[in-house]
């Protein structure tokens, strides 16, 4: 398997800002191709992670604390576009999002839910 050395210093890079506090959790979206070496770097490193299929190509790789992780995996049990407007908004919330935009953004989604 070919790695692709910008997609992989992302996701290094992802790991050493959790390492270092800088991020609680994390969200990676990545080609499939890159799961194992992801998740044998996880584990190795003995953090806490969930993989979701986004399609037929790509994955989320949510890692971080123990107790993001949990609430992740109370809060995610579907595609994240099938997400609440208030479930996109804690995700949000979750991931350190800036928070202006993401109440700006939960604004416009819950217009938009209400308005269908």
């Amino acid at each position: 398997m070919e790695l692709n050395p910008a997609d992989i210093k992302v996701f290094l890079n992802h790991i050493y800002e959790f390492k270092k506090g800088v991020r609680r959790m994390v969200l990676y979206t990545t080609n499939k191709k890159y799961e194992a070496f992801a998740v044998k770097r996880l584990e190795k490193q003995h953090i806490k992670f969930i993989v979701q299929p986004v399609d037929d190509e790509r994955i989320n790789l949510f890692f971080g604390c123990d107790e993001c992780i949990d609430a992740i995996r109370l809060l995610v049990d579907r595609p994240l576009n099938r997400l609440t407007p208030e479930e996109d908004f804690i995700l949000g919330a979750m991931l350190g999002y800036d928070i202006c935009m993401q109440c700006k953004r939960y604004c416009d989604r819950k217009a938009r839910h209400l308005a269908s």
